[in-house]
């Protein structure tokens, strides 16, 4: 780290602290002129972007997943902290992937996948809207498909 008064390469850190997402404070001083100076380090993520069915592109939003999630989990005996797991878990392994851009197509299946394992009710209604129903025959399809699991 260069010294922002003698633009001296060489400093020690004499404490660093971690402040809140990702973000560190270093209290350093310079070896060559001895003056102290702080610095702030955040670690750069990758903006993650939704493709969604029509095309359209918009930044993922890890709040917009949870209303979704808990729109299908409403009257359902589903924590909260449940909810954030799986919100959490799901942005998690969109973020490992080291792509800029995910089908939304695929969050929904992920979230699908887990809601199915917790909660069959929240995952017909998740389902509904994810896979668009387009009549009555095709929510009673994917019911029957359900309970022969």
């Amino acid at each position: 780290m260069k010294c922002p008064y003698c633009t001296n390469d060489d400093s020690k850190v004499l404490e660093k602290r971690d402040l809140k997402e990702g973000i560190t404070r270093r209290r350093r001083a310079c070896l060559k002129c001895n003056k102290r100076f702080t610095t702030y380090e955040k670690v750069e993520t990758l903006d993650l972007y939704i493709v969604k069915k029509d095309r359209r592109r918009e930044m993922f939003n890890p709040d917009k997943l949870m209303k979704g999630i808990l729109r299908a989990c409403e009257k359902r005996p589903i924590s909260k902290v449940k909810i954030e797991k799986i919100v959490n878990d799901i942005e998690l392994k969109l973020k490992k992937q080291k792509k800029s851009e995910v089908k939304s197509d695929k969050i929904g299946e992920m979230v699908a996948a887990r809601l199915k394992k917790i909660d069959k009710v929240a995952y017909i209604r998740f389902a509904s809207v994810y896979k668009e129903f387009q009549d009555v025959s095709s929510f009673t399809e994917e019911v029957k498909k359900l309970s022969k699991k």
